[in-house]
C-alpha cells in the first residue's frame, strides 16, 4: 500500500525523564489538553505519530476532505479571542483549512514547544510500586508520567484491506485515511476505490474529474445528502460572531453537541403531503439537519420508513440509469449509520466512464497485476483507493501495549468490548484517562465540543487531586459495570442500535458486537459527569487523599452547564415526546 505517512523529521536523541503529564496524540483533543495542563502548573509532555499538529485532519488529506459539521461550529470554544480572530471561508471548510486552523491554534498559544513529533508511543505501564506509568516509544524514549492520558482520536487507525493478491497489483494503493501528503494525481489514470463511505462520497466526484475512468466497489450502499456547501461572507461571518457565545449555549442543549433548528414533532402524525413538504425543505437547507425533520425518525421504523423512501426516490431522480440508481438505494434504517454529506456524489454516476460494481453478494474476490477480480469478472485499473474506514474507537489503543495493575493488558480487558466509566476511564488502570473513550458522546456529537468537556472535566479533576494530595484516581469496577450497562441499556431506544456499522464495531471481522458511543445525548451526558464531580467523584477511588473526597473548589466545567432559558433536547425525552417544539 502506497505510503501515506509523511518522511520521518530530523533525527534526534531519545528523551528520558519525568512529567505530572505524558499525552499521546496531538489533534485537537492532544492541543486542548496540553493547553489546559500548562494552565494549571502540570508538566506535560505530548507524543504525535504525525510530522504535525491537526490528527485526522493530518492524516486524512484525500480529495474532497471536509468535515460533515458546519465550520462556525467545528471549532474550539475556550477562547473568545480566537473565536473572533479566526474567519472561516465556507460553510464546511475542506480539510487544508481546518488543519491550518489546527496550525493557528498551535502556534498562538505555543503548543509546540511540548510535542514530540514523528513519535509513536508503543507502550505505557503502570507501576503500581511508584504509582507513575512508564511511557516507551518507537523513538527509544522513556519517560514516566503520574498521568497517562490518551488523546488518540476515534477514527485514526485505518482498517487497511487484506484481500488476497495484493501484493501482485503493480500500481499503487492509497488509503484515504493515510493520504500522501503530497497529493495524488489520477489525470489520464484507471482508478479503483474499494467503498462508498463517507470518505469515498468525497473523493469520487473529484477523483472522477481527473481519472480516465472509476469503477467503484460498493458493499453497501451509504445514505447520503447534499450539503450545499457555500462560501461565508464577511457581513455572515460579522453577525456569527457576535452571536458566538449564544450559538456555543444553544448547541450544548442539543443531542448532538451542535445547533440546528429540530422539529420535534412525529412524522407519523402528519399528513403524507406534510411530511413530503417537510423532507423537501430540509434536503434543501442539507447537511446533517436533515435528520432533524421529525423528531421520531430514529425511533419508529415506521417513520423512519418515510424518510428513506424519501431519500431513495431523491437517488432515483439523480441517478439516469435505473440499475445503478437501485444499487445507491440503501435498504437499511435511514441515519443508522452515521449520515454523509455530499457535493454531486449521486450525480457523478451519470459521467460514462464512472462505474458502480455491486460486491454486496459476490465479495472482491483477488487482486491481479493488472486489476481487482469480482465474480470471475477483471477490473483493469492502474491505481486502487481503499476507502475502507477505520477500527473506530478502540483500533488506536490497540496499537499500544497497555498494561495496568497486576500486569494485566488493556487488550485483554477489552477482548469482548470496551469497558469504561464515563468513556473517561477504566477500572484497573489508576491515572489513566481516554478523552472521548468509548462509553462517551464522542462521534455521536460534535466532536470537539466533546473534546473540550472532557478536558475541561479531567483539567478538574488532576487539579483536585493535586490539591488533596491523591496519588491515583481509578474507577470502581461496579461503577464502570452499571455505566457500560446503561451505555448498552440506551442504545436500545434508537434504531440505530439495530445495524450493522462501525458504531458496534461490525466493520472489522473478529470484533464483538457493542455499542460503542453513548447514545444518551450530549448534555444528558454532561450533565452525569458534573453529577458525578459534584458528588464528590462518584464511581470512583481517590488513593493517598487528605480529608474529604469533596468536588472542586473551582471548576471550569461549570461552562458546560446549559443556561436555564435554553431548552434541553434528549434522545430519550424526543423518543417519549416530553420536548415541546423548538
Amino acid at each position: 500500500m502506497a505510503e501515506g505517512r509523511a518522511a520521518r523529521g530530523h533525527a534526534r536523541p531519545a528523551e528520558s525523564g519525568a512529567f505530572d503529564a505524558v499525552v499521546v496524540g496531538a489533534g485537537f483533543a492532544g492541543m486542548y489538553m496540553l493547553h489546559r495542563l500548562r494552565g494549571l502548573g502540570f508538566s506535560a509532555r505530548v507524543y504525535e505519530a504525525g510530522g504535525g499538529v491537526g490528527g485526522t485532519w493530518y492524516w486524512n488529506r484525500y480529495p474532497g476532505a471536509r468535515c460533515d459539521v458546519e465550520s462556525l461550529q467545528y471549532s474550539f470554544s475556550f477562547s473568545e479571542e480566537l473565536d473572533q480572530e479566526w474567519n472561516w471561508s465556507e460553510k464546511y471548510s475542506p480539510q487544508p483549512e481546518i488543519l491550518a486552523y489546527a496550525n493557528h491554534v498551535a502556534n498562538r498559544f505555543d503548543l509546540r514547544r511540548d510535542i514530540r513529533f514523528d513519535t509513536r508511543v508503543t507502550a505505557a505501564t503502570f507501576d503500581e510500586t511508584t504509582n507513575r506509568w512508564r511511557i516507551e516509544t518507537d523513538r527509544g524514549d522513556e519517560v514516566t508520567a503520574q498521568f497517562c492520558i490518551m488523546a488518540v482520536g476515534c477514527l485514526s487507525a485505518p482498517n487497511r484491506p487484506a484481500f488476497a493478491g495484493m501484493d501482485d497489483f503493480r500500481g499503487p494503493i492509497y488509503h484515504t485515511g493515510e493520504w500522501p501528503h503530497d497529493g495524488v494525481d489520477f489525470t489520464g489514470l484507471r482508478v479503483g476505490v474499494i467503498g462508498t463511505g463517507s470518505s469515498a462520497i468525497q473523493s469520487i466526484p473529484i477523483i472522477a474529474q481527473q481519472a480516465k475512468a472509476l469503477t467503484v466497489f460498493q458493499r453497501t450502499a451509504t445514505w447520503s445528502v447534499p450539503a450545499w456547501n457555500e462560501a461565508l461572507s464577511a457581513e455572515y461571518l460579522k453577525e456569527a460572531k457576535t452571536h458566538y457565545p449564544e450559538l456555543r449555549a444553544k448547541a450544548r442543549a442539543r443531542p448532538t453537541g451542535f445547533y440546528f433548528p429540530f422539529n420535534i414533532q412525529p412524522a407519523l402524525q402528519a399528513s403524507a403531503e406534510q411530511r413530503e413538504a417537510q423532507y423537501e425543505a430540509a434536503w434543501q437547507r442539507g447537511g446533517l439537519p436533515f435528520l432533524g425533520a421529525y423528531g421520531d425518525l430514529l425511533f419508529e421504523k415506521a417513520a423512519n420508513d418515510t424518510i428513506a423512501d424519501f431519500a431513495r426516490e431523491k437517488i432515483r431522480g439523480i441517478v439516469k440509469d435505473s440499475a445503478t440508481a437501485e444499487l445507491l438505494c440503501p435498504q437499511n434504517v435511514f441515519g443508522c449509520k452515521r449520515l454523509c454529506v455530499d457535493t454531486g456524489y449521486f450525480e457523478t454516476y451519470n459521467l460514462p466512464h464512472v462505474k458502480l460494481v455491486d460486491v454486496s453478494k459476490t465479495p472482491i474476490e483477488r487482486f491481479t497485476s493488472d486489476g481487482i477480480v469480482v465474480d470471475g469478472t477483471e477490473y483493469k485499473v492502474d491505481a486502487i483507493v481503499a476507502a475502507t474506514g477505520f477500527a473506530a474507537m478502540t483500533g488506536s489503543f490497540d496499537k499500544i501495549a497497555i498494561t495496568g495493575r497486576g500486569g494485566r493488558t488493556l487488550a485483554e480487558k477489552w477482548r469482548a468490548g470496551p469497558r469504561a466509566y464515563l468513556g473517561i476511564a477504566t477500572a484497573g488502570f489508576p491515572n489513566l484517562f481516554m478523552i472521548t473513550g468509548p462509553g462517551s458522546p464522542s462521534v455521536l456529537a460534535s466532536m470537539i465540543q466533546a473534546i473540550e468537556q472532557h478536558v475541561d472535566w479531567l483539567a478538574d479533576c488532576l487539579s483536585h487531586m493535586r490539591d488533596v494530595g491523591a496519588d491515583t484516581i481509578e474507577p470502581v469496577r461496579a461503577d464502570e459495570d452499571a455505566w457500560v450497562a446503561h451505555v448498552n441499556d440506551v442504545s436500545t431506544v434508537s434504531l440505530r442500535s439495530t445495524c450493522s456499522s462501525w458504531y458496534v464495531g461490525t466493520n472489522i471481522p473478529g470484533r464483538p458486537r457493542v455499542f460503542m458511543p453513548y447514545i444518551g445525548g450530549f448534555p444528558v451526558y454532561v450533565q452525569r459527569c458534573n453529577e458525578v464531580m459534584n458528588a464528590g467523584y462518584e464511581g470512583f477511588v481517590l488513593d493517598g487523599a487528605r480529608g474529604s473526597n469533596a468536588p472542586p473548589a473551582v471548576r471550569f466545567t461549570e461552562r458546560w452547564q446549559v443556561p436555564l432559558d435554553i431548552e434541553v433536547i434528549s434522545p430519550a425525552a424526543v423518543a417519549a415526546r416530553r420536548v415541546p417544539v423548538v
